[in-house]
């Protein structure tokens, strides 16, 4: 539900008078949207109505820094230079006493694109019981079912094999079944096949639903270990970061020889995070690269794949220029750039997706030179695999894609006009997603694809899926 009410509260962001101010009940969420242009009397009336002081809008709106909305259990939703949209989970699963509910709320948050099929995993790492993780030795991966001995014959299937129930055959040791596979990092879905009952492994812990009645075993191929020397008195160490949206006792680490270690796969992109041991928060002492947070503390930084360099030209008087986007929540004092000959740079990784940015030079955001007026925030696609494509429309002064896969972002991502079509290209995952065009500010559903899904509002939406 939370793309269909945000592309409402977006969508009357065209036809209302700002300021925008709303709070919303909804299925289990709380929604807030505010114009950033709201004045202060109006934003204390609104605060003081919902009894929302906790939130701390007025400092949030001074310096843009979300990590204490985070901590308290919001989304940052939309948070752009025109407005901010929060939500906040009311209905946890956990909480619910009647497991008919508890099914639903499950399946709702699965067709909302919380599911299996439209995520690419951020993070993860193996959890195995009464036998040691598979063993891997540079891409090889040898997978191995326990005991087993009177099978007369096991395979092995995944998404590695495309699930060929033929195509790998395991062969027997003295203490079970074992199967060498050459896998990429990332997350991978495997099943024995012992005399041909399909089966999942039993001393893996993580098992998936695929959606269609099937559960699955999951194994990550990983490709960094957080390690923290020393604190062998410590009780319990555990890793947390933007990957895991800071959550502080989900990656508990393993007592090693020498400290604490877990192995973990990492997706494309910077990372940051902290340790805690014994409830006590802190960097990586062994790693100097590292940001400034919002307590004037630092979080240690791993930056996993190829970098992208930001450029900015000229302003060679400046003091200090920062980069912000969407891909960092739009910190304003986290990313500052290197000063050159020519411009101001930063070397920033980030994984496949779709981005806005901006740049602040001395407290203030970059204004074109053409017109004198503050710049439009750019964008940038990371591996773009698909192709918007609008006909028509020729008198049209503005169209802008909008949807899942950008945020809903109403204004960042503009078409551009090549003969009688708009087109823009974005990077999608695996899945559904939806999508509207903005034309001129009026929301539309795309007039070329009948594949449209109705909302709770009265409202529709265009619906696309993509492949593997």
């Amino acid at each position: 539900m939370l793309p269909v009410l945000l592309l409402l509260l977006v969508c009357s962001n065209a036809n209302a008078q700002p300021p925008i101010k709303a709070f919303v009940v909804k299925n289990g969420h709380i929604y807030i949207t505010l114009s950033k242009n709201i004045v202060a009397e109006e934003l204390d009336a609104f605060v003081a109505q919902y009894s929302l002081q906790e939130l701390d809008l007025k400092t949030f709106f001074k310096t843009n820094r979300p990590d204490s909305l985070l901590k308290l259990g919001w989304d940052i939703n939309l948070n752009n230079g025109e407005m901010l949209v929060l939500s906040k989970n009311m209905l946890a699963a956990d909480k619910l006493m009647d497991p008919v509910e508890k099914i639903l709320l499950a399946q709702k948050r699965f067709n909302n694109g919380y599911g299996y099929v439209n995520k690419e995993p951020l993070y993860g790492y193996n959890k195995f019981t009464k036998k040691y993780p598979f063993a891997v030795k540079d891409s090889l991966v040898s997978f191995f079912l326990r005991d087993n001995k009177t099978a007369r014959r096991v395979m092995l299937a995944g998404t590695f094999n495309n699930w060929n129930p033929e195509a790998l055959a395991m062969q027997q040791v003295d203490s079970g079944w074992i199967a060498i596979v050459k896998l990429g990092a990332g997350k991978h879905y495997y099943k024995f096949i012992v005399d041909e009952k399909w089966t999942v492994d039993k001393d893996n812990q993580l098992i998936e639903n695929d959606g269609e009645g099937n559960d699955n075993s999951v194994y990550y191929k990983t490709n960094h270990v957080f390690s923290l020397a020393a604190n062998s008195a410590a009780k319990h160490v555990s890793v947390a970061g933007s990957f895991n949206d800071w959550r502080d006792d989900q990656i508990r680490m393993n007592r090693t020889a020498t400290g604490w270690a877990i192995d973990v796969y990492l997706a494309d992109g910077t990372h940051t995070y902290r340790f805690i041991t014994d409830g006590r928060w802190f960097a990586d002492p062994a790693n100097p690269d590292q940001f400034p947070n919002e307590f004037n503390e630092t979080n240690s930084v791993v930056m996993i794949g190829k970098p992208h360099l930001f450029y900015l030209k000229g302003y060679s008087t400046a003091q200090k220029v920062m980069l912000m986007g969407s891909f960092n929540q739009w910190r304003n004092y986290e990313l500052p750039m290197t000063k050159t000959d020519s411009g101001w740079v930063f070397p920033y990784t980030l994984g496949h997706g779709n981005y806005e940015y901006t740049f602040e030079v001395d407290g203030m955001k970059v204004n074109d030179p053409a017109t004198g007026k503050e710049m439009a925030n750019q964008t940038l696609i990371i591996a773009p695999n698909q192709i918007f494509r609008l006909k028509g429309f020729a008198d049209a002064k503005k169209i802008c894609l909008a949807g899942t896969f950008n945020n809903w972002s109403p204004n960042g991502f503009v078409m551009q006009k090549e003969g009688d079509e708009w087109i823009i290209q974005q990077h999608l995952t695996p899945g559904k997603h939806q999508y509207k065009f903005v034309i001129d500010g009026k929301w539309v559903v795309d007039p070329a694809n009948k594949l449209r899904e109705p909302n709770e509002f009265g409202e529709e939406n265009s619906v696309i899926w993509v492949d593997e």
